[in-house]
């Protein structure tokens, strides 16, 4: 056994002063200059020294203890660890802006259920089970709960979190409550909502002739934004991120590409659908009052009054003016339901002639094939027609 040291503080001169040092290594340490918090040298008073000192040696044989104990050496409180977390998700520049704030968020919800010192090691998956159940019960700020969908999202974000923590040994390899958990919250899998032509362009008169004010949330660009939405079947944050020169009149697409602002689902997700005759016209009119009336920017769609070039990220109340002025109830129109519009509405159209083929349409939605067409995102509306 090594040899248990008797003096462990030793005194350096540095910049005309003997300055505090500690010996750690018979504790599996290392020689420590010891400094006072605030400061960014080693103290020079020996009160102070032998104080930090036996500050470090009852961490370290804590440290002992616990390794002994458990198997982990490393411990840290879950507030602490989830900064740190979402610190290393953002240097890594894999993730985008609005993915780290929900992530933040989120975890930020479970080190308010935990505790913020709540060590990683000692939340079970009984723990987790209740938190859990706290989230099928939790508001979702729309006057009802967490949906099973969003309920998991929270419950990934914490299992995320875990991962990391079994990498850098703050947890025992595999140890991952989260994912022990027997019985998870799951989407409702249920026919989406979507729109006839006729109701789309409704809803796309309604949008129109909307005058918005200052109301919050509301979006002086909801008629091209929902005309936009309508005629490429993108994704939520794809039409949301979309930038000017994403635009192209003389060839006549829309292309959706990976920006600084979102990046894309899939690497089949990089695409270019066709400008649509009804969606260049729009688009041209909105680019020519988009030019005088708000900051020159590279979103097609930028966040109004936020001061920085952010993407919009909340069209509900948009939506809910719009949809309220053609007789749908708040709630009802969503921008998912687009998306499915979009594809029933482009599988009753020609291709030369032909009937539009459900591959055309799977690569025009950014998919890989022609499954989730057929799977997912085709409805039989009770209007079809086909002409040129």
């Amino acid at each position: 056994m090594p040899k248990k040291r008797t003096t462990r503080v030793y005194w350096r001169a540095r910049g005309g002063q003997r300055r505090a040092y500690v010996d750690l290594r018979d504790l599996g340490g290392g020689r420590e200059a010891l400094v006072l918090s605030g400061e960014s040298t080693a103290t020079t008073d020996p009160d102070i020294a032998a104080e930090l000192a036996a500050q470090r040696i009852r961490e370290f044989e804590a440290q002992r203890r616990r390794k002994a104990i458990t198997g982990i050496a490393k411990a840290a409180g879950l507030n602490a660890y989830a900064a740190h977390h979402i610190s290393e998700k953002s240097k890594a520049g894999q993730i985008t802006h609005a993915w780290l704030e929900q992530a933040e968020w989120m975890l930020t919800v479970a080190t308010q259920f935990f505790g913020s010192e709540r060590e990683l090691a000692s939340i079970s998956v009984a723990d987790v089970q209740a938190y859990a159940g706290a989230l099928r019960t939790r508001d979702n700020g729309r006057g009802g709960t967490l949906s099973g969908g969003s309920q998991r999202h929270y419950l990934n974000a914490l299992s995320n979190l875990y991962r990391r923590a079994q990498a850098e040994g703050y947890v025992l390899p595999g140890y991952n409550p989260v994912s022990s958990l027997l019985e998870k919250p799951t989407a409702v899998r249920k026919e989406a909502e979507w729109l006839e032509a006729h109701d789309a362009a409704l809803l796309l008169e309604s949008a129109r002739t909307h005058v918005p004010n200052a109301e919050r949330g509301a979006l002086p660009f909801i008629y091209p934004l929902l005309a936009t939405f309508l005629l490429t079947g993108g994704r939520k944050a794809e039409v949301l991120g979309l930038e000017v020169d994403d635009v192209s009149f003389g060839r006549r697409t829309v292309t959706f590409r990976p920006n600084a602002f979102r990046r894309l689902k899939t690497s089949t997700s990089h695409r270019s659908v066709p400008l649509w005759p009804q969606l260049e016209e729009i688009l041209r009119e909105y680019l020519l009052w988009r030019a005088t009336h708000l900051p020159v920017e590279r979103l097609l769609f930028p966040s109004p009054g936020s001061g920085l070039e952010r993407m919009v990220n909340d069209t509900r109340k948009a939506l809910d003016r719009i949809g309220a002025r053609a007789g749908w109830e708040p709630g009802e129109i969503r921008t998912k339901m687009f998306r499915h519009t979009y594809c029933a509405a482009r599988l009753q159209t020609l291709d030369r002639g032909a009937p539009v083929s459900p591959y055309t349409v799977g690569k025009e939605l950014g998919h890989g094939g022609t499954s989730m067409v057929e799977r997912v995102y085709s409805h039989l509306g009770q209007v079809r027609h086909r002409s040129e």
